[in-house]
């Protein structure tokens, strides 16, 4: 049982994600409108949407009314009307489109491809500006630079020092050297600014002290002031109190303009919800904003857990007592009550955006078709959001004519277009044109940007596609780009799947010259080292030399190698990390513990697993259902049922409720021990705690009606089944038919088992347990047409299975069959175990071989001798007249440079007189003596075959002679051997002699009390004297 509580946004997979799916899948980026007030950077997916790794992007429609459908503007509407009413006013020139409509834009024709603009990059200004900010950019001492320049700047130049400023920090220390001057007078925009810093960095005690500055100072807030304050907690993830500014801004009797209701749009759309962002923008359009009936409470924020909060709190807080009530401006009264349209091209595109991801196709196209109506002119950010748009919902062809139309309008694609062809491409499996689009970008003169570099090493990477994806490292290391710390457990983890670990170090080792490297990512990679077992290698990563001194590792990196060693089963290493993490100064936390008791329990170190969950629950960690579950799972395995329901206890006490597999784990525990009462009360709670009995739940009922020999509860409980999806499991079924073999019940379990195989459900144990009816019921026809038909189907893929079948043919006598699945079991390297030794040994002795031999090869195995195993399966494939496999077998062990017992050589000299190859048998004779064995019965029966074979007369009367002076000791099997050897040697005159003195011999010995032991003695040698004066040639 390997662990589950660490998940992936801890390994740092869900920032992965997100990166690259808020910047490919996310086309529709909010201009900057105002942008010495608001800076709209982009708009992304809702937080539910997930991309993974193969880039499966797509949207989570929310009560979709309209379908995944192509809508009317890309099929039947005409969309040329449309176009042609504009047209008149506009360029009247008229391009066809495939997709059913005509693009008619007011726009300049570009001759230039555009470049995306570079990150970082400072604006020009112009007169003292540059020498401002490049003082202030050098010098620590803020107030030092700016007193050179009092009195000399103006309210311009004061914002944009205010705006270039690189941290939060900064622009405090700035603006209060300017409020600090005697000439200053407060104004909106520069509080605008900062308070839209503090905001991004998220310093809202240093927000709620500036609105309050800003009330003091009689400034007055601005729609652009709420617009920003929505967008800067929106993005935040507060989605509550940003929605909250705005009833603020109602209160104050502000009307929100364009710009503002764009940003509560962007907002919704961005927490998903959309038929809310939907309303609000229609109310807008009719000059209503009611928000009483937006439900606050059940919009989640995404960000840290803040609590829940009421209009009346939020208002009567300090900071909204700040400032008085604004009279409604005369343009604020004329936009409430009237009916407006949006104007802005960034308006259309959220809302064709928020469509797209409601999955309202027919609306996104409906927006589209306003904007141009409306005589708004679409930009780079229209296209792209319709082409994803499209794409996403499998018009690939509607998206590349929308390119199409998108430079026959003079609009330039940016990079962005190029990485959602990418994407969309990766998506259907059309490597080479996502490839294209990747060399597109520079050919047009753009530049591959991070994200872009991001999505094409993934989808290389999902592909295993080694060589290009060095290739495109090659490429990003010409022009200056690394891997991103997002990218390279990627590329790392493909290394590892395709066993190139040289070259997952080496990459990892030049990452780490060209720059630090998270713990998140770190903690990614020793993840994809400890997937494939390969501990060790996570272990130098996680002990790995250059890191900073002083840096402690984060948390999740001991979590993930806490899973190597689990993995390894090295339970005594990841305990021991586990005590370090405190003494390195990193605090173990709930996945930690989690993490933990699951890999305990599921190496059945319950005595651990207990102690570590006291340990846990002291240090104020509630376990996860899983880790009780895990604890009580052992507890079943190990046959402690009361132990179980003690740990079940202790999990309603610690206030955990459990669930279907907690519930699942009790009865399955009560259901081996054949406890049917005590199954059944668990599975009684179980229901009346709301969860619906599965079919799990009741096939260990049945498994339970099963060992008791209870029929007809069993057959309720089967027939109950019925009615689920599906009918009854395989383990339901096969119970079934295993309690109905213990009762001798055919026909019952052939319908079961032909159903089965009907659905083709049937497994090993479905066949396994058929044969065994049959073989009890003395039904050997059927036990062997059932283990041929499970031979032929492909079942046979374990030891149990090959045992099962092997069996069934040596009860009917089939040795040869035996062999041969003896010899596709070792082939296929499985190896034989206990149950699969007991089967040969019943060959061998139904294959003739002398019970003294076997009697000795038991001996050999049971005490574990060298070879002994080997020499077990040599014997069978000679016995059945696999020679070929017998002598190759036999090779393995007499060439062994290994000391070998008797036993190990007579399977030699059988094999080997068997196949016909007596010299080689004698040869393994002499080198038995030579090792200084002395030959035992075995080796005489063994011997005497060998000579029979060979014609050697001599060699048989050399044994022969021996046992009758009584140098051997009479027996049976030796009689036999000499007997059948005579008969090969064509001497059936003195097979016949012998076979007279054998039944005298036996005579002899059924009678023992007739005569004395002496009398026997002397009646033995009258009888050889008397072989002897009548068949000399028989001495």
């Amino acid at each position: 049982m390997m662990i589950h509580c660490c998940s992936s946004r801890e390994l740092g997979h869900e920032n992965l994600h997100n990166s690259i799916h808020n910047y490919i899948c996310s086309p529709c980026k909010l201009q900057t409108l105002q942008p010495r007030f608001i800076t709209r950077d982009f708009l992304e997916f809702p937080r539910e949407t997930r991309v993974s790794l193969g880039f499966k992007l797509h949207y989570q429609s929310r009560g979709n009314r309209h379908g995944g459908s192509l809508p009317s503007i890309f099929e039947e509407q005409n969309f040329e009307n449309i176009v042609n009413t504009c047209a008149g006013k506009q360029n009247p020139r008229e391009i066809r489109v495939s997709l059913g409509f005509k693009l008619n834009c007011q726009t300049r024709p570009s001759l230039t491809r555009s470049k995306a603009p570079v990150k970082g990059k400072r604006k020009s200004y112009g007169g003292s500006l540059p020498s401002i900010l490049r003082s202030l950019e050098t010098e620590n001492d803020i107030d030092k630079t700016l007193n050179l320049w009092v009195g000399k700047l103006n309210a311009k130049e004061q914002t944009v020092i205010l705006k270039e400023q690189r941290d939060w920090g900064r622009v405090l220390h700035v603006f209060r050297w300017m409020k600090s001057q005697k000439e200053y007078l407060p104004n909106v925009i520069h509080y605008n600014v900062v308070l839209r810093v503090l905001g991004r960095a998220q310093k809202w005690d240093e927000l709620r002290l500036c609105w309050i500055e800003m009330a003091k100072d009689g400034v007055f807030p601005t729609n652009n002031t709420y617009g920003m304050l929505v967008d800067v907690y929106g993005k935040a993830g507060l989605v509550k109190e940003a929605l909250l500014w705005l009833k603020h801004m109602r209160l104050r009797g502000l009307f929100p303009d364009e710009v503002t209701m764009n940003t509560v749009v962007r907002v919704l759309k961005e927490s998903g919800e959309f038929d809310r962002a939907d309303r609000f923008f229609k109310d807008w359009c009719i000059g209503r904003v009611e928000l009483d009936d937006l439900d606050l409470d059940s919009i989640a924020d995404s960000g840290s857990g803040s609590a829940p909060i009421s209009l009346k709190h939020f208002l009567s807080t300090e900071l909204f007592k700040a400032g008085g009530r604004i009279p409604p401006s005369k343009t604020s009264a004329v936009a409430e009550n009237s009916i407006q349209k949006p104007r802005l091209t960034a308006t259309y595109n959220t809302l064709i955006d928020l469509y797209g991801k409601a999955g309202r196709l027919k609306d996104a196209s409906t927006t589209f078709s306003e904007m141009l109506k409306s005589g708004v002119v679409p930009d780079t950010v229209t296209f792209n959001t319709m082409i994803f748009t499209c794409g996403a919902h499998g018009h690939l062809s509607e998206a590349e004519s929308l390119l199409s139309k998108m430079e026959e309008r003079g609009i330039s694609p940016d990079t962005k277009t190029y990485n959602i062809f990418l994407s969309l491409y990766a998506d259907v499996g059309n490597i080479d044109a996502a490839l294209k689009c990747y060399r597109k970008i520079r050919e047009v003169g753009l530049f591959p940007d991070t994200v872009t570099h991001r999505a094409v090493l993934h989808i290389l990477c999902q592909r295993t596609m080694v060589r290009e994806v060095e290739v495109v490292i090659e490429e990003m290391g010409k022009f200056g780009a690394h891997i991103d710390e997002h990218s390279l457990p990627v590329i790392i983890r493909m290394y590892i799947d395709e066993g190139l670990l040289v070259r997952a170090n080496i990459l990892l080792e030049k990452c780490q010259l060209d720059g630090r490297i998270s713990s998140k990512t770190y903690a990614a990679i020793i993840d994809a080292y400890a997937d494939k077992g390969l501990w060790t290698e996570a272990e130098a990563v996680f002990f790995r030399k250059g890191d900073l001194i002083g840096r402690k590792k984060d948390v999740v990196e001991y979590n993930v190698m806490v899973k190597a060693y689990g993995r390894a089963k090295l339970y005594d290493r990841a305990f021991s990390l586990f005590r370090s993490m405190r003494s390195n100064g990193t605090w173990p936390d709930e996945c930690t513990y989690n993490s933990l008791i699951q890999m305990f329990s599921g190496g059945d170190l319950l005595d651990q697993a207990r102690d570590l969950l006291a340990e846990m629950q002291e240090a104020g960690f509630k376990p996860q259902c899983l880790t009780f579950s895990a604890i009580i799972a052992s507890n079943v395995r190990l046959g402690r049922v009361s132990n179980a329901v003690d740990v079940y206890q202790e999990m309603e006490r610690a206030g955990v409720k459990p669930n279907e597999v907690v519930y699942g784990s009790l009865i399955n525990g009560f259901a081996e021990a054949g406890r049917v009462e005590e199954a059944l009360h668990y599975s009684h709670m179980m229901e009346e705690s709301g969860i619906l009995t599965n079919q799990v739940v009741l096939t260990c009922l049945i498994k339970a009606y099963s060992k008791v020999g209870c029929l007809e509860g069993a057959k309720e409980l089967y027939e109950r089944m019925n009615n689920y999806e599906g009918g009854p499991d395989i383990v339901a079924s096969n119970s079934m038919i295993n309690l109905y073999a213990d009762l001798g019940m055919v026909s019952e379990a052939r319908l079961i088992f032909d159903n089965l195989k009907e659905k083709g459900q049937a497994d090993g144990v479905s066949f396994a347990t058929m044969m065994y009816l049959y073989k009890s019921m003395g039904m050997l026809d059927e036990a062997i047409d059932v283990a041929q038909e499970m031979q032929q189907s492909g079942l046979l893929r374990d030891c149990a299975s090959f045992n099962t079948v092997m069996a069934s043919y040596a009860t009917n006598r089939q040795l040869r069959e035996c062999g041969e699945l003896l010899h596709e079991m070792v082939t296929r390297r499985i190896l034989p175990d206990g149950g699969t030794f007991k089967v040969m040994f019943t060959v061998l002795k139904k294959g003739g071989i002398p019970v003294e031999a076997v009697t000795q090869l038991e001996s050999s195995y049971g005490e574990g001798k060298p070879y002994a195993r080997q020499a077990i399966i040599t014997s069978v494939y000679s016995v059945v007249g696999l020679h070929s496999f017998a002598l190759h077998s036999c090779e393995t062990f007499t060439k062994a440079n290994v000391g070998l017992d008797s036993s190990a050589y007579n399977v030699a000299i059988y094999v080997y007189g068997s196949s016909g190859e007596v010299d080689k048998a004698l040869n393994i004779f002499m080198k038995m003596q030579d090792e200084g064995m002395e030959p035992d019965l075995v080796t005489f029966i063994n011997l005497v075959g060998c000579y029979g074979k060979a014609g050697m007369v001599e060699g048989v009367k050399r044994i022969y002679s021996q046992l009758k002076y009584g140098e051997i000791e009479p027996n049976e099997s030796l009689f036999k051997a000499v007997i059948d050897a005579y008969k090969n040697a064509n001497r059936h005159d003195l097979a016949e002699l012998v076979s007279q003195e054998m039944r005298f011999t036996s005579d002899i010995q059924e009678y023992p009390d007739s005569e004395t032991e002496d009398g026997s003695d002397e009646a033995s040698g009258h009888f050889f004297t008397h072989l002897e004066s009548t068949n000399p040639v028989i001495s």
